[in-house]
């Protein structure tokens, strides 16, 4: 995807805001992009980013050194701060790359006239991290621009909050999310039904597709269906299978049961199947309705939010898993 406003599917109130602060000069240093994951709100950042770098007033231009440094990754002006593993815990920024970043920043631009800084997943900051970007956020020692990245908008301090200029994002329609499927060589039919599926998010349709997220749903209904029947013996066995999978794998199995328990409460509701995600098994669906009254998903959605936000933390995932089908069970139970 080349680094081009119109490259960037949706959005478009937004790029039209940026690009008319830019081209008054009216663009301030520090932004906060905040928005439902995989939607391209860093794709955004970084057209953004090659636009401030560009020689021309309308860009970015593609042609100028800057424009071809940025297409490469090669800009010694654009900086990005992204969250790192540190053994098996979560990912996160820690104060180190922080420091590292505000030495960079405080030299002399190399090939622009100012430098900017992009930090990914800026939720991850931890607290030192934050209060020391802080500092250079209110005080920067030179030209620079500033570009936070959030899913999670409410783990970052207040004070950093304050001295962004927010701009939020939502969800993506099926039409504006086909044309970046099919761009990523995702087959047509595939991509209808993962664009349906993926709640507006072009980036978790990809990812369903890379992990064979239509095999995931199977799996999930199929553990709908036979959820009120577990014995000890097969949640035991289920909890070992899920535990040894990865966390992305985990969350996109919860991603997939969450939907399927949404659909059920549509259904429930008034039975048809204009909002259902998984409109293409809606008579699977309500054979399921009987065993799932509106308590039963809603103590099963708890969980599920429950289970959800643990897996960010650094937990055992097959303890994790045993707890929550033993109490996925005991609810399922009420209705036999």
């Amino acid at each position: 995807m080349g680094l081009r406003w119109d490259a960037i599917s949706g959005h478009a109130g937004q790029k039209a805001s940026l690009r008319t602060m830019l081209r008054e000069g009216r663009l301030p240093h520090a932004l906060l992009f905040a928005g439902p994951d995989g939607i391209g709100k860093r794709m955004l950042g970084h057209v953004l980013a090659a636009a401030i770098l560009c020689d021309s007033q309308e860009g970015p231009c593609g042609h100028c050194e800057s424009c071809r440094a940025m297409q490469l990754g090669s800009h010694p002006d654009y900086l990005e701060v992204v969250p790192e593993q540190n053994g098996k815990s979560a990912a996160q920024i820690r104060i180190e790359a922080i420091r590292s970043m505000q030495t960079q920043v405080s030299r002399y631009p190399v090939l622009a006239k100012q430098r900017v800084v992009l930090i990914d997943e800026a939720d991850r900051m931890n607290e030192a991290a934050q209060n020391s970007l802080l500092k250079t956020i209110e005080e920067p020692e030179g030209p620079v621009t500033f570009i936070l990245v959030t899913s999670a908008r409410s783990a970052l301090l207040d004070t950093i909050l304050s001295r962004c200029m927010p701009m939020a994002f939502g969800m993506l329609t099926p039409q504006e999310m086909k044309p970046v499927l099919l761009d990523r060589g995702v087959p047509e039919q595939e991509a209808v039904e993962l664009a349906a599926l993926s709640d507006g998010s072009p980036g978790r349709a990809l990812m369903l597709h890379e992990h064979e997220g239509l095999h995931l749903r199977g799996e999930v209904l199929e553990f709908l269906t036979q959820l009120p029947s577990f014995d000890m013996e097969r949640v035991w066995s289920l909890a070992s299978d899920m535990g040894a999978r990865d966390r992305e794998a985990l969350r996109e199995w919860f991603l997939y049961l969450n939907m399927m328990l949404r659909d059920l409460l549509v259904l429930a509701e008034d039975g048809g199947s204009a909002l259902l995600y998984h409109a293409d098994i809606r008579a699977k669906l309500l054979e399921l309705l009987p065993r799932y009254p509106e308590d039963i998903v809603f103590a099963l959605l708890g969980e599920l939010r429950e289970v959800q936000k643990r897996l960010q933390a650094n937990v055992n995932l097959r303890l994790l898993m045993e707890g929550f089908l033993i109490r996925a069970r005991d609810i399922a139970l009420r209705t036999l």
